[in-house]
Formats: structure tokens, sequence, C-alpha cells
């Protein structure tokens, strides 16, 4: 971010240790993740008539105003579980040629089979061309809700609808953001953790929301 602004540049483009994720940094230093380039390539294709059935698919992860952006230009949003894998494996079933994910997996069905994070920043800077446009101004194609992500250290991971108070923790939440936001609990595939998410517009809300559904969680599998 430093050095883009430093050097005057039109994009950073940073990758992962092998390269297949990309984040992706305006001329003004601030970061565009894995959500909002999707969205900006879903738009691009969409316009120049080249995305398949006017389908993207992404995971659950993906943040709610990514849906918002996605329906007002008329574009379906297929979701699968976190992991590029899924993603590519939904992509594979419905011959869809658009996918992603928020951490930087961006898999272009026309030139490649996965994640490929140089050529997702080479598409980016294509599409800035074709576009006569900066990077900040198509990242504005998409607002991203306010989103809360904390993790509880868990000693089992217990079937998550088997645990009374989480189940009373989520519906209280979800009875709070009356249709206006988004709640997901989740275990971690790796480590044992439990993810809690929470989304809307309301900051000081969603903070409240995840904070209860981690209290939940610590009191029934939580590690003391």
């Amino acid at each position: 971010q430093r050095k883009v602004v430093e050097n005057k540049a039109d994009i950073g483009i940073a990758l992962d240790g092998d390269a297949d994720r990309v984040v992706l940094v305006d001329e003004k230093g601030n970061i565009v993740d894995g959500d909002k380039i999707l969205a900006i390539a879903a738009v691009h294709f969409k316009n120049k008539g080249k995305l398949e059935k006017d389908t993207v698919v992404t995971t659950v992860m993906a943040n709610a105003g990514f849906d918002e952006a996605m329906h007002k230009h008329g574009i379906k949003v297929v979701r699968t579980a976190v992991g590029d894998r899924y993603v590519i494996e939904e992509m594979h079933k419905d011959k869809d040629t658009l996918g992603g994910e928020q951490a930087g997996h961006i898999i272009f069905g026309k030139y490649t089979t996965t994640g490929d994070g140089t050529l997702s920043g080479l598409q980016l800077v294509s599409m800035m061309q074709q576009a006569k446009k900066s990077l900040s101004e198509l990242a504005q194609v998409m607002t991203s809700f306010p989103q809360i992500l904390l993790n509880v250290k868990v000693k089992e991971k217990k079937p998550l609808e088997t645990l009374p108070k989480l189940r009373t923790a989520v519906e209280a939440g979800e009875k709070e953001l009356a249709g206006k936001g988004r709640i997901l609990v989740r275990y971690s595939g790796t480590e044992n953790l439990c993810r809690v998410m929470v989304e809307a517009k309301d900051t000081k809300l969603i903070t409240k929301i995840a904070e209860a559904i981690v209290s939940a969680v610590q009191q029934e599998i939580g590690v003391k």
C-alpha cells in the first residue's frame, strides 16, 4: 500500500507464497480484496456478454455487499462451502466461467483451471485499460458491509445444531438483524476453532451479536 502511493502507481498486486491468491491495492492505497475483484470481473464480463449464464460462484464468506452489487447488475450468485476447491467443483458442475473467494482465489475459467494470482492481477489491469477507469473507480461497483470475524478455541467439534446456548444466541442475533444482515458460524477445517462471522451495516450491532455468540460457544465447548 505504501509503495503504490510513494511511486504514484496505478495498481499494486500482492501475491501469497504460492501465488494462487491475489489482493490488489488501488492508486489511493486502498485494499481491493477478493470480493471486490470478483465483483469487478463479473460486471465486466456481463457487460461484454462473456459471463456464462450470467452467474458467478463464490463462498459463504463473501460479503453481503457482493450479493447486493450482483443483484443490481442482474448477475446470479451461487455460494459454496469455504475453499477454492469447492468453488472450482461448482464451476465444473455447471460449466460456470467465473468464481472466487474473499481470500483472493479468483478462477477465470476460460483461461485456467485454478486460482492464479498473476493472471488475476493482469486481468484486472486489462479491465482498467478497457474501461479507461482507475482501480478505485472500478471498485465502486461494490460497497462492503461491515463484517466481524471472531475465532473461539474449542475442545471438541460437536455438531453446532446440538448446542442449545449457541442456537439461542444465533436466533436472538437473527431477530435483531431483522433480515438486514447475516450470521455464519462454522468450524475451521484445519484447527480446533469455531469461527463466528456477523455482518450488517451497523458496526455496534454486529459486534454485540458476535460477542454474544462467542460467549455461548465458549460456555458449551470452549477451552477453559
